[in-house]
C-alpha cells in the first residue's frame, strides 16, 4: 500500500555533526520516509522541531536539490538574505549548487512539523555558511580539508 504509516517509523534525533555543532539540532526528531517506503532515488524525512531546535546547521548542497513543505506549527527560515517566518502550507526549494546557506529555527512555544525532500545523493557535498565545516561523501571536514572525527549519517 502506498500510504506510509508515519507512526510505524521510529523517530531519531541522531546526528553526525561533531561537537559543538550537534547541540542546536538535539531537539530535531526525524523519520526517514524513503527507506520505509522502498524509495531509492530520493530522500525524504518527516521532521519535528521542538521549541528552540534547529533543523541543521545553515548549509547548502553542491549536487542535490532540496524542497521543504511545512505541515504544522511555525519556524523561521534563516538564509543569506535574512529571515522568513514559515507556517503550515508554505513550501521552500533550494536548487543544487546555489550557495545560499539555509536552515530552520523553531522560535515558537510549540512543535513544528515539516517534510524535507532531497535527491537522495548520500555521497554529495556541500558546506556550512556560519561554521568551519563542509561535507563530502561519508565525512565532515574543516574547510581546509582536515577531517572531523565523526561520520555523516546515512
Amino acid at each position: 500500500m502506498p500510504k506510509i504509516d508515519i507512526d510505524a517509523i521510529t523517530p531519531s534525533n541522531r546526528t553526525g555533526y561533531p561537537a559543538p555543532f550537534d547541540q542546536p539540532v538535539a531537539g530535531r526528531w526525524y523519520r526517514r520516509l524513503a527507506p520505509a517506503s522502498g524509495l531509492t532515488e530520493m530522500g525524504a524525512s518527516h521532521v519535528t522541531l521542538k521549541p528552540g531546535a534547529w533543523s541543521s546547521q545553515r548549509h547548502w548542497h553542491d549536487d542535490e536539490d532540496e524542497m521543504l513543505v511545512m505541515l504544522s506549527g511555525e519556524a523561521v527560515l534563516v538564509e543569506d538574505d535574512g529571515r522568513t517566518v514559515l507556517r503550515a502550507g508554505d513550501i521552500c526549494a533550494w536548487p543544487k549548487g546555489v550557495t545560499n546557506g539555509h536552515h530552520l529555527i523553531n522560535e515558537s512555544d510549540a512543535d513544528c512539523v515539516f517534510v524535507a525532500i532531497g535527491a537522495g545523493n548520500q555521497d554529495g557535498s556541500g558546506a556550512y555558511s556560519d561554521i568551519d565545516m563542509k561535507f563530502e561523501g561519508p565525512g565532515y571536514f574543516h574547510k581546509d580539508g582536515t577531517p572531523y572525527p565523526t561520520d555523516r549519517l546515512r
